[in-house]
């Protein structure tokens, strides 16, 4: 027997009325301090009075904890942007001594001298040639892209097929993976250059009028509203240690850097990472009877991916070859470019 599992599952419980357990609590506190206030002030104030402060107060506090905007409360947003107002401009990885701004970005950089204390502590050290993520004492990780299926074009027979070959996969599963589904930005200019070249050597005319009219109509398209694709990433972790408390809920809880304690030796990385490859062809060959194909994700390709994570609006497209901020751009000696320059000096 199929049971529908709902979309929703991290919805929070509606305990009265629809509101959460949360919402509740928030408006009960809220109504007890504005009773307490008017005990406090009915021998002095009269009612009409203290009802023109405490119905205002009331009615924030409830628009607060009710109204939503992007899924969140508008509390929630309220305390995320005073965090991030209150916390450091400049950041640095950790232990990295903080770098001096430049002369050029000094007037851009006035006023945001402060660095976070510590460091900014990115998960991800640092990507192998394989495109196996390091991430330092949590272990490793491996990111793969999937492709997708039309699963509402499919036959009821076929969408149950799919359903069984997908339940498959997630019944194998020893350990968490995480399924991301990301929206980037959809560039179409490439494609209807292409559709405009083509378009000449087509054998009749209507096809090439037809062509021309697709290639304007997706001119036209991206004008008037801001094109996205998807793109659905499968990324595994294998620990390091062979501990049975995760070092990551451990140094949560003990508060430790990621520097503390005894690393992990290269042979329990090798290890982690020969777990990850065979999870990834385990995916592979479950995901194929669902017509998913799973690609892995080369060094470049896994580096592109954290880096529009952290920058998902850069103007510049992500590159593994790209230098740093910090970085003096130069060329090795006895190059190309290196010899043409001194041909032309002399």
């Amino acid at each position: 027997m199929s049971v529908r599992i709902p979309a929703d599952v991290d919805r929070e419980d509606r305990i009265l009325a629809g509101f959460t357990a949360r919402q509740v609590a928030v408006m009960a506190v809220t109504g007890l301090v504005l009773y307490g206030g008017w005990q406090a002030t009915r021998a002095v104030l009269p009612v009409i009075v203290y009802l023109l402060v405490a119905v205002p107060v009331g009615v924030a506090v409830t628009a607060l904890v009710v109204v939503r905007r992007d899924g969140m409360t508008l509390d929630r947003l309220l305390l995320a942007a005073t965090r991030q107002r209150l916390q450091p401009r400049r950041r640095v990885a950790a232990d990295h001594a903080p770098v001096d701004v430049p002369e050029w970005l000094a007037e851009v950089a006035h006023g945001y001298e402060a660095v976070a204390a510590g460091g900014l502590d990115l998960p991800a050290q640092g990507v192998a040639e394989a495109g196996i993520v390091d991430l330092g004492d949590d272990g490793v990780a491996m990111v793969a892209a999937c492709s997708t299926v039309n699963f509402a074009l499919r036959t009821p027979a076929e969408q149950e097929a799919l359903t069984a070959a997908f339940g498959r996969y997630l019944h194998s599963l020893s350990a968490s993976v995480q399924i991301l589904v990301r929206a980037q930005r959809l560039d179409l200019s490439g494609q209807i250059a292409e559709l405009r070249e083509r378009a000449t050597g087509l054998p009749h005319p209507a096809l090439e009028d037809a062509a021309l009219d697709h290639a304007d109509y997706l001119v036209q398209l991206g004008a008037q509203a801001d094109l996205l694709r998807r793109q659905i990433l499968l990324v595994v972790r294998e620990p390091v240690r062979t501990s049975p408390q995760d070092s990551l809920t451990r140094r949560r809880r003990s508060g430790r850097s990621r520097s503390d304690g005894e690393q992990p030796s290269d042979g329990a990385r090798r290890a982690a990472a020969s777990r990850l490859l065979r999870r990834m062809s385990e995916a592979t060959e479950l995901l194929a009877p669902a017509g998913i194909s799973v690609t892995l994700l080369d060094a470049s390709q896994a580096t592109a991916v954290l880096t529009t994570a952290t920058n998902p609006d850069s103007l510049l497209p992500p590159s593994a070859e790209m230098a740093g901020a910090d970085e003096v751009i130069t060329t090795p000696a006895g190059s190309d470019w290196d010899r043409e320059a001194e041909e032309d000096f002399s």
